[in-house]
């Protein structure tokens, strides 16, 4: 059985990747992968998703620079998520200019605060757009 039949795809045909840092065990960032982006990553050892928004392929870093070379790539017990160990070039990983897309933290009363400082503004890496 190929990877792809063990995966679980959603009713759009996707499924949820996660982003860990291979050496600290951070997490980074969670975005969607279809089949051929999925094929991608492992071909080029390079992230690769599905971005929703623009409805095409996205090489995270293309823009930005801040590109994810894939050490390791594991599935879950359902198949529902992947999770990669990646290196992330340039310490980036979030559009926000920080380093993980979790930079918000949930008081008890619900409120969120930000903990995580911008280490380069979103404008220096991808001028209007935003990756």
């Amino acid at each position: 059985m190929s990877l792809s039949d063990n995966i679980k795809w959603n009713e759009q045909g996707l499924v949820a990747a996660i982003a860990q840092d291979w050496q600290t065990g951070e997490v980074l960032m969670m975005a969607w992968m279809n089949a051929e982006s999925l094929q991608l990553t492992l071909q080029e050892q390079r992230a690769v998703y599905w971005s929703r928004s623009r409805a095409a392929l996205w090489r995270k870093g293309e823009e930005s620079g801040n590109v994810q070379h894939l050490k390791e790539l594991r599935v879950d017990c359902d198949g529902d998520t992947v999770l990669m160990q990646v290196e992330q070039v340039g310490g980036i990983a979030c559009h926000t200019g920080r380093r993980s897309c979790f930079y918000r933290v949930a008081a008890v009363d619900g409120t969120l605060a930000t903990v995580d400082e911008v280490l380069r503004d979103p404008q220096d890496l991808y001028g209007a757009k935003g990756e």
